[in-house]
């Protein structure tokens, strides 16, 4: 690419992140509220009969529904950090080293929630067999809501948590400490703040199957709490409190079910 080229397009690096992040995160929102509406009229293809085999093209179809919904949830959470790579590769093309765009960082960190979502896949297959989801794809079993709650709470006060999401909130840090160069440097950065990133959220996920996966509010309240979670000050000791509400749910769900 020619000197000139480079260089309008690394001026412009941060302003093609945010339009960049913004596009994929609105396009998500909109495909999740255009399938829900399918979905409450009863003509998703997201939601497999209960209890049959699912054919390649539905399976396709649910991982796609997965892998657009925690782009659509995860990506606000992640800008802080894609924001920071970009203004750290203009500083280095102004200091004549070496750059690469930001997309290759931002491809690592969904790549990695793309695997999640094949697990989360499984997961709705498993429970859709066992006949355990509504058409909203809610957990029916109270006891199984429950314990998912309760494990969900439990998670907030791990030391696995805690330290991953430690990562997540410490941008700078993340960077000083893992960067990497070249294209696939970066991917690689983007994967490694994935992993962490997952490991801090994968338990609040779960949650997506008490409320509803295709429960608009609830995705857009586990969203909206993960941001919170990465961003406010407090949001450490915020998730330790909402671990405490969660286990109390879940043992709340649990007598329900045995009561």
């Amino acid at each position: 690419m020619p000197a000139s080229s480079l260089e309008r397009l690394l001026r412009r690096d941060r302003c093609w992140t945010i339009g960049g992040l913004g596009t994929i995160i609105a396009l998500g929102w909109g495909y999740l509220v255009a399938d829900a509406v399918l979905m409450a009229r009863g003509k998703s293809l997201l939601m497999p009969m209960a209890g049959g085999v699912w054919t390649p093209h539905e399976a396709a179809l649910v991982l796609l529904m997965w892998a657009v919904m925690m782009a659509a949830m995860m990506l606000p959470g992640a800008a802080p950090m894609l924001l920071l790579h970009a203004t750290l590769t203009r500083r280095r093309w102004a200091r004549g080293e070496p750059v690469v765009a930001t997309g290759f960082f931002a491809a690592g960190y969904v790549a990695i929630w793309s695997f999640f979502s094949l697990a989360a896949m499984l997961l709705q297959f498993a429970f859709q067999q066992a006949f355990l989801l509504s058409p909203m794809l809610a957990l029916t079993s109270q006891g199984v809501a429950g314990l998912v709650l309760i494990g969900a709470g439990l998670y907030q006060w791990s030391p696995l948590k805690n330290t991953c999401l430690r990562h997540c909130r410490s941008p700078l840090d993340f960077m000083l400490t893992q960067w990497r160069e070249g294209q696939w440097g970066a991917f690689t950065m983007g994967l490694r703040h994935g992993a962490y990133c997952v490991g801090c959220c994968w338990m609040l996920m779960l949650l997506l199957f008490v409320g509803g996966v295709m429960n608009l509010a609830w995705i857009a309240g586990l969203a909206l709490w993960v941001l919170i979670e990465k961003l406010a000050p407090a949001g450490h000791w915020l998730g330790h409190g909402l671990g405490g509400v969660l286990i109390a749910w879940g043992g709340v769900t649990l007598w329900g079910a045995v009561g």
